[in-house]
C-alpha cells in the first residue's frame, strides 16, 4: 500500500518554472501551485520496493492515474489495456520512465506528465525557494517550440534581454526543435558560474547570447511602493515561495498609508494554492475563493475566513502571462466584487495536479481535480477577461510602453513603475483613482 508522506496542492502555472529559475519548466500555460485542495495537490507518495522494480514503477504510476486521473473515461479509452502493455519488457528504470511517458502521453493532457529525478527536485527547489540556473521561465508555444514564458527580474536572463515569446532555438548549438520543456530546462541549467549559450529567435531575427548561470533568489514580491502621491502599487511576480503571505504582508504595510491598491499580477505563471488563498483572504470579508470538482463531480469551495487586513480599494493587473494562482486571485476578487482587473485575457488554466514522489526520486503530476473561480465560472483554456482592456502592440513594446520592467533599451537601461510609460498601469490608475472618487472607503492595513 502506498503511504503518504505530505500533500501539497499545486495550481499550475503554465506549465512550468524551469530553466528560467534552473529547472522547471513553465508552457504558456500554468502549472504550478499550491493548496490544500484546490488547484494542484502535491502529493508525495514514497512507495517501498527493495531493491526499485522497473515493472513495478510502471505499474504504480498506471494504479496512481487509475485512481487519482479526473477524466474517469481516460481520454476515451480503456485504461485497463495499459496495465500489462510492457510485461517482462523493462530491464531498466530508464526502459520504466519511457513506458511511463508513452501511457500518460495516451491521456492527450499536457499537465499530467512524468518528471525524473532532475526534473521533480527542479520543483520542490521552487517551493523550497532555492533555484539554481538562469532565471527564465519557459514553456511551449502553440506550435510546440521552446519559448519564453517570462525573466525573472534582476537575473542573468533578465540581464541578458530576454523576453517573452522570445523562441529559444538552440541551447549550446544544440537545436530545441522536438524537446521537451524538462529536457530544454535541463540544459539550460548548470553549476553556478558556468556559461551557457541561447540562440533566440526575436521577430523572425536570431540572436546569440551568453549567460552565466547563478542562484536565483525567489521573491513573490518584487516591488513595493507609493506611486502617483496616493496610490499603493505591488507587483507580486509568482505565488511558488512558501515566504510569499509573509512578503504580501510586509508589502501592505509598506503601501498601509496608500489610498488605493494595484496589485500587479502580470506574467506571474502561479505557484502555491495555498498562497492563492491565503493572499485572497488578505482582501475579502467574505465568500468564495475557489471551488474545485473532482473527478466524481464533488465541488468543494474554499472560503474566506472574512478576516481581511485591508480594505484599500483595488485594481488588479493581469495579462496573458497570468495563469494559475494568479487567475484564481483574480477570479476570486473580482467575483466577490472587491476588486476591477485591467490588462489582458489571462492564460487560462483550470485543472488542478496532484504532484506524487515515486520510489526512484522520481515523480508523476496528475490532474485530479478542475476549478471554478466564486461565480462558478471554468476559464481552462479561455482565460479572465478583464473589465477593462488594454492590448499592447509590438510597436508599445518597442517605445516602452509595456510591462513596466521590460526595458527595450536593454539591462543597462533602468525603469521603474514611477516612468508612468507602461499604458497598462496608468490605466489601472485612472480605473482607481475614479474607484477612489466615489463614496468614501474605510482605508488602510490592519495591525
Amino acid at each position: 500500500m502506498a503511504s503518504k508522506m505530505w500533500w501539497k496542492i499545486l495550481l499550475a502555472v503554465p506549465f512550468v518554472l524551469a530553466a528560467s529559475m534552473g529547472g522547471t519548466n513553465l508552457v504558456n500555460n500554468p502549472n504550478l501551485l499550491a493548496f490544500k485542495g484546490a488547484d494542484s495537490r502535491i502529493t508525495q507518495r514514497i512507495f517501498s520496493t527493495n531493491p526499485i522494480d522497473p515493472d513495478g514503477l510502471y505499474r504504480r504510476v498506471w494504479q496512481l492515474i487509475r485512481e487519482d486521473y479526473y477524466d474517469q473515461t481516460y481520454n476515451n479509452q480503456a485504461w485497463n489495456r495499459w496495465e500489462h502493455k510492457y510485461d517482462g519488457k523493462l530491464k531498466t528504470l530508464d526502459d520504466s520512465h519511457k513506458a511511463i511517458e508513452t501511457m500518460l502521453a495516451s491521456l492527450g493532457d499536457r499537465y499530467t506528465r512524468f518528471l525524473d529525478r532532475d526534473a521533480f527536485d527542479d520543483e520542490k527547489q521552487q517551493i523550497d525557494a532555492h533555484l539554481y540556473g538562469i532565471g527564465v521561465q519557459i514553456g511551449l508555444d502553440k506550435a510546440q517550440k521552446i519559448v519564453v514564458i517570462a525573466p525573472i527580474e534582476g537575473t542573468p536572463a533578465s540581464k541578458a534581454g530576454l523576453m517573452p515569446g522570445d523562441e529559444i532555438a538552440e541551447i549550446n548549438g544544440k537545436s530545441t526543435k522536438g524537446i521537451s520543456v524538462e529536457e530544454a530546462a535541463k540544459q539550460i541549467k548548470g553549476p553556478i558560474n558556468t556559461e551557457v549559450k541561447l540562440t533566440l529567435v526575436r521577430s523572425k531575427q536570431k540572436i546569440s547570447v551568453a549567460i552565466t548561470r547563478a542562484e536565483i533568489p525567489i521573491r513573490a514580491v518584487q516591488t513595493s511602493k507609493i506611486i502617483d502621491g496616493d496610490v499603493g502599487y505591488i507587483r507580486l511576480s509568482s505565488f511558488i515561495s512558501q515566504q510569499a503571505n509573509k512578503e504580501m504582508r510586509d508589502a501592505l504595510s509598506q503601501v498601509a498609508k496608500a489610498k488605493g491598491l494595484i496589485l500587479d499580477l502580470r506574467d506571474n505563471p502561479g505557484g502555491l494554492l495555498t498562497n492563492a488563498i491565503d493572499i485572497s483572504n488578505m482582501f475579502l470579508e467574505g465568500g468564495n475563493i475557489v471551488s474545485t470538482v473532482d473527478r466524481d463531480g464533488y465541488k468543494t469551495p474554499a472560503m474566506s475566513d472574512a478576516h481581511p487586513i485591508t480594505n484599500q480599494p483595488m485594481v488588479i493587473l493581469i495579462n496573458q502571462g497570468s495563469a494559475s494562482a494568479s487567475e484564481i486571485t483574480s477570479g476570486a476578487l473580482r467575483d466577490n466584487g472587491r476588486a476591477q482587473l485591467v490588462g489582458q485575457r489571462t492564460f487560462g488554466k483550470g485543472l488542478v495536479q496532484g504532484i506524487n514522489r515515486l520510489e526512484d526520486g522520481s515523480g508523476v503530476n496528475i490532474t485530479i481535480a478542475r476549478y471554478l473561480t466564486p461565480n462558478d465560472t471554468d476559464i481552462h483554456k479561455k482565460g479572465i477577461t478583464p473589465d477593462v482592456t488594454v492590448d499592447l502592440t509590438e510597436k508599445d513594446y518597442r517605445d516602452g510602453k509595456g510591462q513596466w520592467w521590460l526595458d527595450p533599451d536593454g539591462p543597462t537601461a533602468k525603469r521603474s513603475p514611477e516612468d508612468m510609460k507602461d499604458i497598462q498601469l496608468l490605466k489601472a490608475i485612472e480605473v482607481l483613482k475614479k474607484r477612489l472618487g466615489g463614496p468614501s472607503v474605510a482605508v488602510g492595513v490592519k495591525s
